[in-house]
């Protein structure tokens, strides 16, 4: 294959309109999870929960596969796979060295149990790919439905615990010692890490998940510390990366998951070298009567 098979691959704009009607709800189902993933990645962040993202996805994923496999709803499936994993991550792994371990032993786990499920599915090669890598038009007007309802109430209750669950997230001890109960917000956001985690699975995929929950976040975390701006720039990261990624992938004939990816790395790696120069611009400057 030379270069310009691969290319028109990657990027074929005929009938680029027409296609364009076949993703609306990929775009409507992106939109809503730039959102929703931006915002709860500042926690996933602060929390220094990234690697359970991962865990979480590859129980999603098992559990995904294992609804394909019996021909019950998919999302549902994830979903079930999704929260078993938060909750068990939330319960026996109080502490971050803890919690590692278990996200550890669950990751592989479930990582075989979806292999195991899909091998075990008679069905199109496709859907059992598009469950690791994301599927550009998997999102169906039920599916849609289902995952806007599950990201609004994840919204709702995020909003409620929001300033509560950031000052555990900062500081567990002292919020701990003001009467925050930091045990029942740490299930609470366990669980909407699981739903995000499980909607996500269905675009994404699960083996990418973290371009979406992670690296938008993390990149913002880059240029700005400050609380409001820090989450705003994480949503318009998140945005950017699942629409922009939605609308190349149109184009092509490869999954979502790489431009999404691609476009999320590009942005932390342009917001990594903006903080590192506002590092040494800050670091550079003479303290208050210090004579150079």
């Amino acid at each position: 294959m030379n270069f310009d098979d691969i290319w028109s691959r990657m990027f074929a704009f005929d009938d680029y309109g027409a296609l364009l009607a076949l993703v609306q709800n990929s775009l409507i189902a992106g939109a809503v999870l730039g959102i929703v993933g931006g915002l709860i990645g500042t926690f996933v962040m602060t929390r220094d929960m990234a690697f359970a993202v991962h865990g979480i996805s590859e129980l999603s994923f098992a559990g995904a596969a294992f609804a394909l496999l019996v021909g019950v709803n998919v999302v549902g499936g994830s979903v079930v796979g999704s929260l078993i994993a938060a909750l068990l991550i939330g319960a026996l792994g109080q502490r971050a060295k803890e919690r590692n371990s278990i996200v550890g032993v669950l990751m592989p786990f479930g990582l075989g149990l979806g292999i195991l499920f899909l091998a075990l599915y008679p069905g199109r090669s496709a859907n059992k790919f598009g469950l690791l890598t994301g599927q550009i038009v998997a999102v169906d007007t039920p599916q849609l439905g289902l995952l806007i309802g599950i990201s609004v109430l994840v919204l709702a209750v995020l909003i409620v615990v929001w300033r509560p669950l950031a000052f555990a997230s900062v500081d567990s001890d002292v919020a701990r010692a003001r009467g925050v109960p930091t045990g029942a917000l740490s299930v609470v956001f366990m669980v909407l890490l699981g739903l995000t985690v499980a909607v996500s699975v269905q675009i994404i995929g699960a083996l990418l998940v973290l371009a979406l929950l992670v690296t938008p976040a993390a990149a913002a975390m880059r240029v700005t510390a400050s609380p409001l701006l820090t989450p705003l720039l994480s949503v318009v990261f998140a945005l950017v990366s699942m629409l922009g990624g939605t609308l190349l992938a149109i184009g092509g004939s490869l999954p979502i998951s790489p431009y999404v990816t691609t476009i999320s790395f590009l942005i932390y790696l342009v917001c990594r070298i903006l903080g590192a120069r506002r590092e040494r611009r800050v670091g550079s400057r003479p303290a208050l009567g210090v004579r150079r």
